[in-house]
């Protein structure tokens, strides 16, 4: 069982019988050491977001559930098509549950698929991704401050912000938590 203060940002719990992700946490410490935490749950099997405020003594079950590496294949329309490295055996998950995964899929690349009563409930990309940028915007010259973003367009099509130095076929790490550029591969 977890106790508030472990729902930590990513932790998966079930409520009432459904898997839930932490997507926000927030702790308060009253008087006399008592606290409340505040989350905010991403349900797995519908995707709507509820809040919740658990007290000190609260107890929250952990979702029971197993982790699979999958190969993607491809996009065919809203389907996207996944194969079992193993077993060969391929299936298709809807663009519902690859959500803003879809994003960073590229074809040939290994993910992690989570099963919740024998049901694909999630696609868990690395934290970080490096993606080659097929168009960047080229800089304005004199234009020197460190702090200049630019739009680059990675090889999945996600468009996101780099920095000037940042061209045409360079290959950056991407946090696909927050979508944001990290480095310029070595």
């Amino acid at each position: 069982m977890y106790q508030p203060t472990d729902l930590k940002k990513g932790v998966v719990c079930q409520i009432d019988g459904k898997p839930y992700r932490v997507i926000e946490y927030g702790q308060k410490v009253m008087g006399r050491g008592g606290s409340i935490v505040n989350v905010k749950l991403k349900n797995l099997i519908d995707g709507s977001v509820i809040p919740k405020t658990f007290k000190g003594q609260d107890k929250i079950a952990p979702a029971e559930v197993s982790n699979k590496t999958v190969q993607y294949l491809y996009q065919n329309g809203e389907s996207f098509n996944f194969m079992d490295p193993e077993s060969f055996e391929q299936f298709e998950l809807s663009a519902e549950i690859v959500d803003t995964a879809a994003e960073y899929l590229k074809e040939g690349d290994e993910i992690t698929l989570q099963f919740f009563d024998g049901n694909v409930i999630n696609v868990e990309l690395p934290k970080n991704l490096y993606l080659e940028v097929t168009y960047a915007e080229d800089v304005v010259k004199g234009d020197t401050t460190s702090s200049v973003l630019k739009d680059a367009t990675l090889e999945t099509g996600k468009v996101i912000k780099v920095p000037a130095f940042i061209k045409t076929g360079d290959v950056v790490s991407v946090d696909t938590a927050t979508g944001e550029y990290r480095e310029r591969k070595k």
